[in-house]
C-alpha cells in the first residue's frame, strides 16, 4: 500500500551545508526503502512530501520527528494513494531563490513559504504547482 505524507519543520541549522547534508542523506537512504518525494526549503522552514510504502513512510517520519536537525515538526497531510506524484525524485529540491513569488502568493497571504499558516491541502497544491512549473531540481 502506497501513502503520501506531508510535513513541515524548522531547521535547527539553516546553513546551506546543513541543508545539503540532509538532501544527500535522503538521496542515499530513500532508494533503499522505496521512498520518493520533494523537499521545499525557504526562510528556515522545510516543507516535505514523502511517498512510499506505509511502513517505510511511517518509519521515516518517526525518524524525522526525533532528528535533532528539525524542530517544530508538524504533520500537514497523510493519505493512501494509488500512484506517486513525486516518483521521479529520490528527493527533489525546490530552489526557493529562483521561483516566481507570485506562485507563493497564490497560496498564502504573503509571498513566502509558511506551511504553518495554511492547510495541508494548500501546501500540497503548492508543491504540485512547483513541480508543474519545473521549479524542482535534483531529479534522480
Amino acid at each position: 500500500m502506497l501513502v503520501r505524507l506531508l510535513y513541515a519543520s524548522r531547521a535547527v541549522d539553516p546553513s546551506p551545508e546543513a541543508i545539503e547534508t540532509i538532501l544527500a542523506k535522503s538521496r542515499q537512504y530513500n532508494p533503499t526503502c522505496g521512498i520518493t518525494g520533494i523537499l521545499c526549503y525557504g526562510g528556515g522552514i522545510f516543507l516535505q512530501a514523502i511517498e512510499g510504502g506505509r511502513m517505510a513512510v511511517s518509519e521515516l517520519y518517526g525518524h524525522i520527528q526525533k532528528d535533532i536537525r528539525h524542530k517544530d515538526v508538524v504533520l500537514l497531510h497523510y493519505e493512501e494513494i494509488s500512484e506517486r506524484r513525486f516518483g521521479g525524485w529520490t528527493m527533489g529540491q525546490v530552489n526557493m531563490s529562483k521561483i516566481n513569488h507570485s506562485i507563493l502568493l497564490k497560496y498564502a497571504e504573503k509571498p513566502e513559504l509558511d506551511p504553518y499558516a495554511v492547510s495541508g491541502s494548500v501546501s500540497l497544491a503548492l508543491l504540485e504547482e512547483l513541480m508543474a512549473t519545473a521549479s524542482i531540481i535534483g531529479r534522480v
